[in-house]
C-alpha cells in the first residue's frame, strides 16, 4: 500500500494540469513540463487537488504509484518555484565561468572543460568557486549538478574538487596515518 502515492497534490495559484493522450502537462508561470502517464495509473483532478489513482493492486503498478504521485509533484513545484542546486568549487587554481550558455571549469587539468548547459537550465557563478543551478526539472537538474561534480569528484586525501555545496567530506590520513 503506497502512503505516498495516496497524499494529494495541493495546486498553486497560476499552475494548470491537463492530462492528453496518456501525457500529464503542467503549466505554471516559470514554464511547461511534460511527462508521459506511467502504465495502470490515472490523474484525476479535483479543482486544487490532484489524486493519482491505479487500476489494479499488482506489484507492478503498486510500485509506480508512489513515484508517479512524487514526479507530477515535483512537475508542480518546479513550474510554481523553480529548483536550485549550489555547487562548490575547492582546490587552489581551480575555478568556473559562465560564457553564453556554458560553463567553463579550470579544475588543475591542462585544458579547460566548456560544459554545455541544456535547455531550461541555468548557471550562475558567484565569486569564481560556487555555482548555481537552476531550472524548472527536477530530475534534469540533478543529472547536470552530477555530470558536472564528476568532472573533477572530491579527493578523500586532499578534499579538492567539485562538490555539493550541503556535502561534508571528510578527510582521510595519509600513508603515515596520522
Amino acid at each position: 500500500m503506497s502512503r505516498i502515492g495516496k497524499k494529494p497534490i495541493e495546486m498553486p495559484k497560476g499552475v494548470k494540469l491537463e492530462i492528453k493522450d496518456g501525457e500529464v502537462v503542467v503549466t505554471g508561470p516559470k514554464g511547461t513540463l511534460k511527462r508521459s502517464l506511467l502504465e495502470g495509473l490515472t490523474v484525476q483532478s479535483d479543482g486544487n487537488v490532484i489524486n493519482v489513482q491505479r487500476s489494479s493492486e499488482e506489484k507492478k503498478i503498486m510500485g509506480y504509484h508512489g513515484l508517479m504521485r512524487s514526479l507530477i509533484a515535483n512537475m508542480v513545484e518546479g513550474v510554481h518555484n523553480g529548483f536550485e542546486r549550489k555547487l562548490e568549487i575547492v582546490g587552489i587554481g581551480y575555478r568556473a565561468e559562465t560564457q553564453g550558455n556554458n560553463v567553463v571549469f579550470y579544475l588543475g587539468y591542462s585544458h579547460p572543460i566548456t560544459f554545455p548547459l541544456p535547455q531550461g537550465i541555468s548557471a550562475q557563478v558567484d565569486k569564481q568557486t560556487s555555482l548555481t543551478i537552476k531550472g524548472i526539472d527536477k530530475e534534469l537538474l540533478g543529472e547536470i549538478a552530477a555530470k558536472m561534480r564528476a568532472l573533477r569528484k572530491p579527493d578523500a586525501y586532499k578534499n579538492k574538487g567539485v562538490k555539493y555545496a550541503e556535502e561534508v567530506l571528510k578527510k582521510k590520513a595519509g600513508k603515515s596515518g596520522k
